[in-house]
This record gives structure tokens, C-alpha cells and sequence, in this order.
């Protein structure tokens, strides 16, 4: 009955630091438009490096911070929402298994985010 009881708190202290953790991210990536175009490249850069691996949950993972990130400042500018959508167009295509394509995609959106 311990045991259950020691599971329950510590699953109950891993959710509220994950949900506090996106909320540090959300806030952080708020705050400045140049900091989060850097997070959003870092992001897609390793989500690129985990594609070229095969390692496709991993590479949801870090996509999905990405575009988290990147609804932050896609409504700024016209390059922004371009660089936006090609970066869910990379997301789809890596949740296919098309590495080639996602592998593609990501480079475009790393160059447009580049680019802001």
C-alpha cells in the first residue's frame, strides 16, 4: 500500500513539473522575438539531427516544441507564417516516415527562420 501510495506522489510531482516546465517555455519564448527564433532553429535542428536517426518520436518531440514556440511570432510577418506552415509541413512529414521530404521541409523552415 506504500509503494502505491509513493507511485501516486511521485507521478503526481513529474506532471506538475512537466506542466510547469512548458508554461517556463511559453513565457520565455514570449519575451523576446529574436530568442525565440533561436529556440525555434535550435528545435528544429534537433528534430533534423533525430529525422536523419530514424528516430521519429524523439524528432515529434523537438518539432513539437518548435511549432510551440513558433505560434508565438508566426502572426508578426509574412515570413513568419510561411516559416510556420513549411515547419508543420516538416512535422507531417517526419510523423510519415518520409525522411527525405521532412529532411527537406526542415531546411526550408531553418532558412526562412533564419531569414526573420
Amino acid at each position: 500500500m506504500n509503494l502505491l501510495k509513493i507511485a501516486a506522489l511521485i507521478f503526481v510531482f513529474a506532471t506538475s513539473f512537466a506542466a510547469s516546465s512548458t508554461a517556463a517555455l511559453a513565457e520565455e519564448t514570449a519575451s523576446s522575438p529574436a530568442a525565440a527564433t533561436a529556440e525555434i532553429i535550435s528545435r528544429i535542428e534537433k528534430g533534423l539531427v533525430e529525422v536523419s536517426k530514424s528516430d521519429f518520436s524523439a524528432a515529434q518531440v523537438q518539432l513539437k516544441a518548435a511549432r510551440f514556440a513558433s505560434e508565438a511570432i508566426a502572426g508578426s510577418s509574412e515570413t513568419a507564417k510561411k516559416a510556420h506552415a513549411t515547419l508543420m509541413q516538416g512535422q507531417i512529414q517526419a510523423k510519415k516516415g518520409d525522411i527525405q521530404k521532412a529532411t527537406e521541409e526542415l531546411n526550408k523552415a531553418i532558412a526562412l527562420y533564419k531569414s526573420l
